[in-house]
């Protein structure tokens, strides 16, 4: 499972554990994480996510 770094806040969203607090449930790729979903640090959109490399 991939982890998606946010470019501003730098939190980290990993497939394996999802984001419970936002309605994301474990295991949700980031290709099915809804399109309005928002950092819950800081706010921004998807768009300004990164797959974190290894």
């Amino acid at each position: 499972m991939a982890k998606y770094v946010c470019t501003v806040c730098n939190w980290v969203y990993d497939e394996e554990i999802g984001c419970p607090e936002s309605g994301v449930a474990p295991g949700t790729k980031w290709e099915d994480v809804p399109e309005d979903f928002g950092c819950p640090l800081c706010g921004v959109g998807k768009d300004l996510f990164v797959k974190q490399e290894d």
